[in-house]
């Protein structure tokens, strides 16, 4: 590969000349562009005749010979006439290592008043699909710090996991925690299509100064563009490719893939794709899993670069808590490597971080984990199991000690279980310590199940 290869991607990529249009007409969020011959997904500028208005938009169809732009900001000021010059064939975004402990929009713009990033290098937010051949195998767990994941769903560098979830079940509270304390050199984080009020409090209060010195924030509030929040989700990609580029352990969680799917969704209604599933339209389904497959983890390229990884954490709102009825759901977990599910019942019995330890999945667990975790994690959720089959029985006092062996040891070790599960936000403890306590307390639970099996023989 050529030394000068960025360069001459820069060159092929920009405009040869001055491509100027002329607004048409305005239709819902879209601008209908005459005499625009710039292909899809080309950034342009609209410049207002007055001159008091200029925004950036992207070039999202044709309809006969009309280019159909969706702008990046509001409409207002608009009229027929106005000037749309085109800027970019091939958007891309400025990256750098000076980005970490910074908070960007969706263009790459900084939005924490921190002044401009240095040092950027531009990169395409739409690469290439990378090649299966390339993809190596993932052997090596990633801690997160929270011992219900890295016990029972334990995580895997360049893994993707869903964290399902319905409203208010702390599902923004246990990204920031794992943000906090995860082993990954580098975190990027994308906040799509949040409340404006919940973007400080999830910097100040669920990250924290110590999360944020290594984190990269990428910012796109409910109230943006549905543009801008496709392009932030994408920018997140791309700045996670960077640092994985230079070798470097990427964790990129995304809160959330539903709503960048509700904004890829106006987009799809606005230039006219017909609604398919529950109102979703066909480019949904196709946007998702170019989405979901940037993360992975890489072998080295030919010029010897790369070799990092990014592991991804995205997080799926779950509507009504109906996991089965939601076709967003249903995609995700198709195409990621595993699921956490929080469970609203755990979160309103004070059980935090909520997560159903029986119903989420990790695929690679088994690869990450040594024989006697794995042993240790087969024994505790076989017990969680069992109670869970009792448990109304027990509450209720009509379950008799004695009639069941198995049920007898769960309900004498499913309080120390749910102990080392529970987890508050100040509380931190290592991976080898809370694998020792995994370890303890199933070597215990398997010697009374073979104590009272034995007592019953005899």
């Amino acid at each position: 590969m050529s030394i000068f290869a960025p360069e001459l991607a820069i060159v092929r990529d920009a405009l040869p000349q001055r491509v100027c249009g002329v607004v048409s007409s305005l239709r819902g969020l879209t601008v209908l562009v005459d005499s625009l011959p710039l292909p899809i997904g080309s950034l342009v500028r609209v410049e207002s005749r007055r001159g008091d208005t200029s925004m950036l938009g992207e070039i999202v169809g044709f309809s006969s010979d009309q280019a159909v732009v969706m702008l990046f900001g509001q409409s207002a000021g608009i009229c027929g006439g106005d000037r749309v010059v085109g800027e970019q064939i091939a958007q891309n975004v400025g990256v750098s290592t000076r980005m970490l402990g910074r908070c960007i929009d969706g263009l790459g713009r900084p939005v924490d008043g921190l002044g401009a990033i240095v040092e950027r290098q531009p990169r395409p937010i739409d690469p290439a699909p990378i090649s299966a051949m390339r993809r190596r195998s993932i052997r090596q767990p990633l801690a997160t710090g929270i011992r219900a994941i890295d016990l029972l769903t334990t995580l895997g560098r360049g893994q993707r996991l869903g964290i399902f979830a319905g409203p208010g079940v702390g599902k923004s509270t246990l990204l920031g925690q794992i943000a906090q304390r995860t082993e990954a050199d580098v975190n990027v984080i994308a906040l799509i299509g949040e409340r404006g009020r919940e973007v400080r409090e999830f910097i100040e209060d669920s990250l924290g100064a110590e999360g944020l010195r290594r984190s990269v924030v990428v910012v796109a509030t409910g109230d943006e563009s549905p543009l801008l929040r496709v392009r932030a989700a994408k920018v997140a990609c791309t700045i996670a490719e960077h640092f994985r580029d230079l070798g470097q352990d990427v964790l990129l969680m995304m809160d959330s893939v539903t709503r960048f799917a509700h904004a890829q969704r106006q987009i799809g209604l606005s230039v006219g794709e017909p609604p398919a599933t529950k109102g979703y339209t066909p480019s949904v389904f196709a946007q998702l899993p170019l989405l979901l497959e940037r993360a992975g983890a890489l072998d080295p390229g030919a010029d010897g670069r790369g070799g990092g990884t990014i592991t991804g954490l995205y997080s799926i709102l779950v509507e009504g808590d109906d996991l089965t009825g939601d076709p967003i759901s249903d995609a995700a977990r198709g195409i990621l490597d595993g699921h956490v599910i929080l469970s609203r019942k755990l979160a309103q019995a004070g059980h935090f971080p909520a997560i159903d330890v029986l119903d989420s999945v990790s695929r690679v667990a088994e690869r990450v984990t040594d024989a006697a975790h794995r042993a240790a994690r087969r024994q505790v959720i076989r017990l969680l199991a069992k109670y869970r089959q009792i448990e109304e029985l027990v509450q209720i006092g009509a379950y008799a000690k004695g009639s069941d062996t198995e049920a007898d040891v769960a309900i004498e070790f499913v309080g120390e279980i749910n102990a080392i599960l529970r987890q508050g936000h100040l509380e931190r403890e290592t991976a080898e310590e809370s694998r020792k306590r995994l370890l303890d307390v199933a070597v215990r639970a398997g010697a009374a199940l073979d104590q009272t099996t034995t007592r019953k023989a005899g």
